[in-house]
């Protein structure tokens, strides 16, 4: 079924990242003109521009980022904690993992992460990771290494499945600062209350009303978060979320 979840997933966000909306969008323009419909055309032309507009001078992914990544709160204090792990993503996500592991050396340590491609399953997060945190100093054969994951809900799953961590333990979960709230939802369905730890924010709360035009830095912000938020609609309506 988590099979079926996956692929499901994958081939949706084709056809409704804002990406590819933008481009349907262009494409029906496009055949509207060669049918010969100009008055529908021009009005969709009209309104591609004005989303193309909108999008270059507005941070929207911003604003969308916002309420997810004021959830949690930055740098958390902690004490006497069993575990730390770390989900594949960002660079920063592997930097804050590798300063945890010298402020609590004696600690369980995991990091989970495959390859999310549809067709591409050789080259694995954890591989790379591995890697990295070598050249970085650390002693690698204390880390778990989980490689199969392709998603959060994998992350979690099999994860816990390799270490089985007790009822009682304190572990601490480390992720981009947008991508927390879904996490921590995924690692209390599977039964693993974790301390969040959010990296990489990606809103600035002081500067979060404003224009400039970065067309390509907002589109991109834009589908992660759109990608996000629909992650969150998706997983709590298929019960893979607390």
């Amino acid at each position: 079924m988590d099979h079926v979840f996956f692929w499901i997933s994958k081939i949706a966000w084709l056809f409704i990242s804002p990406d590819s909306l933008l481009i349907i969008w262009l494409g029906i323009t496009v055949i509207l003109v060669l049918f010969g419909w100009l008055l529908l055309a021009k009005r969709m032309l009209i309104g591609l521009f004005i989303v193309f507009m909108i999008v270059g001078m507005f941070p929207v992914g911003e604003w969308l980022f916002y309420p997810l990544e004021k959830r949690y709160s930055p740098n958390p204090e902690l004490s006497d904690i069993d575990g730390i792990i770390v989900l594949s993503g960002s660079l920063e996500r592997n930097v804050e993992f590798i300063v945890l592991t010298r402020k609590f050396p004696d600690v369980k340590l995991v990091f989970t992460g495959g390859s999310p491609s549809m067709v591409d399953q050789q080259k694995k997060s954890a591989d790379s990771a591995r890697k990295f945190f070598t050249r970085h100093g650390l002693d690698t054969s204390n880390i778990v290494f989980e490689r199969d994951s392709r998603n959060t809900w994998e992350n979690a799953v099999f994860s816990k499945k390799l270490v089985n961590p007790d009822l009682n333990e304190e572990w601490v979960l480390i992720t981009t600062a947008w991508h927390m709230p879904r996490s921590v939802g995924v690692f209390c369905k599977v039964g693993w209350d974790v301390i969040p730890y959010p990296v990489d924010f990606h809103s600035d709360p002081d500067n979060i009303i404003r224009l400039d035009w970065d067309f390509a830095g907002h589109l991109n912000r834009l589908v992660f978060a759109v990608k996000e938020w629909i992650g969150i609609i998706v997983y709590q309506a298929s019960g893979k979320s607390c």
